[in-house]
């Protein structure tokens, strides 16, 4: 596939990192030549340099045989005028775009149209990251959550406790210990490093383990794994930007919201508009602000300003205090492994909830959703078998039929409205969403040629 990225930053940076090793044509179009340098150096990609919807540039980059161009410059102007320019001038078939701003977001229905603005997939990362707080909130003691074909089914990452009943017991156990809830365990890492689960493996504390279930049974299969956390209540938010504000919008119905901004007229505005939300202007990382708002009383102190260093260090503070539980926003990747785990206890990657939801558009086959998990090394895909059993390689085959790439797991189908947890006895039929996880992301091409029907096919 033939790929235009616009903006060098991290995510574009992230993106043509993912695509490069899978046969793309990439090539990324920055102002930054130093960067743009710095990536043709590690990845084999072509780069241009220049302003990205400039039709010349667009021209230079090789918009007019282009399969896809995906807008995520940091500005929300050049992505839509580029996705404008190459829908009129080079009439490119897909055009993705990062929108940020709330004021186009709120208009999105009438806006990104073909006869207004011709974005075919939008993508938002600030609504991306308060969904992902969001599902970690609502699942306490999960490290991940993402669901799949409409929230019927969750793929679940926790960290295995001592006092959880699974643990130090084998896999095959589960069923005896709950023979009405159905779940399949999809990867566990140790150490770092991954363990195929089979029917003898032994679950230690403190492994990673990824589980897929029906959503109705999350939290029963997280009781297997650990002392099951109590609902939270008191949430404390720092930051009153688009993912602060949009955060406790979501929360504050069921939740009992703080949230401390610093700047005072920014704080004015957010009591205005947020119904339930108590807003304070202050420093987050004022242990008398803190004291006074009874920080040793709330459930999950979320960070979620701009600044990486002040939403560690105000966590670490909060931590230290007695808040509960703590999540951080990250932007630097570097960052993430180091704080995670300790005193902080989930950080969250946008960069991450980003590059998942552009995968999803840029995969080979029909891929409903691709979720990029453990920092980009592990992949989570639901793809959709199309055909019949002369032009499929998957549908009318039983998963134990399949030859599925090392690291490969089927966790769930979903067929209509029901869930199947698969076994290798379980048949593929047309139009199901299967579940998979891939412990190696380098294994999706194979995949992505699994799922694609053919008429050749023999």
């Amino acid at each position: 596939m033939k790929i235009i990225i616009l903006g060098a930053g991290q995510v574009g940076g992230t993106l043509a990192e993912n695509l490069a090793g899978e046969n793309n044509d990439i090539t990324i179009v920055d102002t930054d030549s130093d960067r743009l340098r710095e990536l043709q150096d590690k990845f084999d990609l072509r780069v241009v340099n220049g302003h990205g919807a400039h039709p010349k540039v667009l021209r230079e980059a090789g918009a007019q045989d282009a399969d896809m161009l995906v807008a995520v410059t940091n500005s929300d102007e050049t992505n839509m005028v580029a996705c404008q320019v190459a829908y009129s001038l080079f009439n490119t078939p897909n055009k993705v775009a990062r929108i940020r701003s709330p004021a186009y977001l709120v208009e999105r229905d009438r806006l990104f149209l073909p006869e207004s603005v011709p974005v075919d997939h939008l993508i938002a990362p600030e609504q991306l990251v308060t969904d992902y707080v969001r599902r970690l909130i609502e699942y306490p003691g999960a490290l991940q959550v993402v669901d799949f074909a409409g929230g019927k089914v969750g793929l679940v990452a926790v960290k295995a406790y001592y006092g959880g009943p699974l643990v130090g017991n084998a896999l095959s156990t589960l069923r005896d210990h709950m023979p009405n809830i159905e779940t399949r365990v999809a990867a566990i890492f140790r150490q770092g490093r991954s363990i195929r689960p089979q029917g003898t493996t032994i679950i230690e504390a403190d492994d990673e383990v990824f589980f897929v279930a029906a959503a109705g049974h999350i939290r029963a299969v997280m009781s297997e794994l650990q002392r099951l956390e109590s609902p939270y209540r008191r949430i404390m938010i720092v930051g009153g930007g688009n993912i602060g504000a949009g955060l406790a919008r979501q929360l504050e119905k069921r939740y009992s919201v703080k949230l401390i901004e610093r700047n005072q007229k920014r704080a004015e505005q957010l009591s205005e508009v947020l119904e339930n939300t108590i807003v304070f202007c202050g420093d987050a990382a004022d242990q008398e602000l803190l004291a006074e708002e009874h920080i040793d009383q709330i459930d999950v102190f979320i960070a979620v300003t701009n600044e990486d260093e002040a939403n560690i260090m105000s966590a670490l503070l909060a931590k230290k205090m007695g808040a509960k539980k703590t999540m951080v926003l990250i932007q630097r990747s570097a960052y993430v492994d180091l704080v995670q785990g300790g005193s902080i206890d989930i950080a969250i990657s946008p960069q991450q909830a980003t590059i998942s939801a552009l995968l999803t558009h840029v995969r080979r086959a029909d891929i409903a959703n691709v979720y990029s998990l453990r920092r980009g090394a592990a992949e989570a895909i639901e793809a959709i078998a199309h055909g019949d059993e002369n032009t499929s390689k998957v549908v009318g085959k039983t998963v134990g039929e399949l030859k599925l790439p090392p690291g490969t797991t089927i966790g769930a189908i979903v067929r209509g409205d029901e869930v199947l947890i698969a076994h290798d006895r379980t048949q593929i039929q047309q139009d199901d969403h299967v579940v998979m996880f891939l412990v190696d992301k380098k294994y999706i091409p194979e995949v992505e040629r699994l799922f694609q029907p053919s008429p050749f096919f023999l």
